[in-house]
């Protein structure tokens, strides 16, 4: 029996959750291949609960450094794997057995970090976009999350098309009973949860507020999400610009998130770039109706299900979302084919492709 090896020490971050889902639905599918997994300590448990018949292996390798790149590789080769499939573009370089890279955006590339001192960040982005080439080059096949992201990445390197395989993600539907936020029970929200990082335009979104409140002093936007220096620096800029119903909610729970979808008037992803754009799909899941930006893939992901505009034009932000937020038909159309959208996509699906680009990296030469 063939091994594969996969590389999850992603699990349990907002990124890595692609590599659960991935494990978990493989792991329904009872693939034909030996399918060792490795993972950080604190994840070996919840490996062993979704996927109780792949054998787990601890690794205590970061990401990005020195020991990845030779303690890393050396636990690989112990392995004998037939397979190793990196679920992110970070990996030993030097690593010369047959690989499968997933590589989900090329965003890192495009964007500063305000928060990191632009030298070494500079730097940074340089090694990151060496580090995307060799995984173009030296992987047997890519898996690309959009067909957006595939086109950035055949721009970034000269390879085969052909190479490169566009396998859709998926959104979960949350299980467990919605827990309402009692402060903001009874009150009209537009909303956005995720990662304040630049290119996620929050600012943009504020901007946008700002108007949709002069004529609705009633109308609150709130922002969820862990926070961090961004964030604190979005809070500190409405505080001195007296912005009201401004709500920086932090960590929210899978129920309270649940109960935050079902109530917002509208879900605004005002994004300048992303590689498949998970959040839009998640809110329509739960019924919410979507405002989305029109950049990169997310016209490709939402289809028809949600209400575009340019996140450089402030005036078309403001008026898409208005438009959701008091065309009472056109939000119930929105959520209408909201649900018909996110039917199109599967994890089952994802992992049912996925084991057939590892039998075409295992066949070639």
């Amino acid at each position: 029996m063939q091994r594969v090896v996969i590389d999850a020490r992603e699990s349990g971050t907002s990124t890595g959750r692609y590599v659960d889902k991935l494990i978990e639905h493989m792991h329904m599918l009872k693939p034909a291949y030996e399918i060792v997994i490795l993972t950080k300590p604190h994840r070996l448990d919840f490996m062993r609960t979704i996927a109780p018949d792949f054998k787990r292996v601890e690794t205590p390798y970061k990401e990005f450094t020195f020991g990845e790149q030779l303690g890393f590789k050396k636990q690989i080769e112990s392995l004998k794997p037939d397979l190793v499939h990196f679920a992110m573009v970070q990996q030993p370089v030097q690593f010369d057995g047959r690989v499968v890279t997933t590589m989900h955006d090329l965003t890192t590339l495009r964007f500063k970090n305000p928060s990191k001192n632009p030298v070494v960040y500079a730097i940074k982005q340089t090694v990151y976009k060496w580090v995307n080439k060799q995984a173009l080059y030296k992987s047997r096949k890519i898996i690309a999350i959009s067909n957006y992201t595939k086109k950035d990445l055949l721009d970034l390197a000269h390879v085969k098309p052909e190479k490169i395989r566009v396998i859709y993600e998926s959104a979960d539907k949350i299980t467990e009973p919605a827990q309402a936020i009692k402060s903001l029970e009874g009150k009209k929200f537009i909303m956005y949860i995720g990662r304040p990082t630049p290119h996620k335009n929050l600012g943009f979104l504020i901007n946008a507020f700002k108007e949709l409140q002069a004529e609705d002093p009633d109308l609150f936007l709130v922002l969820a999400g862990k926070k961090d220096i961004h964030y604190e620096n979005h809070a500190k800029r409405v505080a001195e610009e007296g912005i009201k119903n401004v709500i920086f909610t932090g960590f929210v729970s899978d129920a309270e998130l649940k109960w935050l979808y079902q109530h917002t008037a509208c879900y605004v992803f005002p994004s300048l770039a992303e590689g498949f754009g998970l959040p839009g799909l998640e809110a329509m899941i739960h019924g919410a109706p979507v405002a989305s930006s029109n950049a990169t893939c997310l016209p490709e992901i939402y289809g028809d299900a949600a209400q575009y505009f340019d996140p450089t034009d402030l005036s078309g932000g403001v008026g898409a979302i208005h438009d959701v937020l008091y065309n009472k038909n056109l939000a119930k159309t929105l959520v209408e084919k909201g649900f018909k959208q996110v039917s199109n996509y599967s994890w089952q699906q994802t992992a049912r492709e996925t084991l057939e680009v590892y039998a075409e990296a295992l066949s070639s030469k």
